[in-house]
């Protein structure tokens, strides 16, 4: 969505898509519903500046119930690689 570069560091911005799961692709009642705050995690440098992420889980409305929700994260194809643990932390986290 946005970057910023600094001197010594870079912040980098990131929204959720909006994409549904595949269940929900045919329910009319669900609805995109904005984005939850942002949550900043710090990344491994890049080019010897500090990496901040900046990101934003996408936040759903259930017209029918009134249920705000966000989905969790299928973190399956990450197996195998190194990924920041509270990043990790934030994609299962629901909002």
């Amino acid at each position: 969505v946005n970057f910023d570069k600094s001197a010594d560091r870079f912040d980098i911005y990131l929204d959720e898509k909006k994409v549904q799961l595949k269940e929900d692709k045919t329910n009319p009642d669900i609805i995109s519903y904005g984005f939850g705050e942002y949550r900043t995690i710090q990344d491994y440098p890049i080019r010897g500046r500090a990496t901040y992420l900046h990101v934003r889980k996408r936040k759903w409305l259930d017209k029918s119930s009134n249920e705000i929700f966000s989905y969790d994260w299928d973190l399956s194809e990450f197996d195998g690689t190194r990924l920041n643990s509270e990043f990790v932390s934030f994609l299962k986290e629901g909002d």
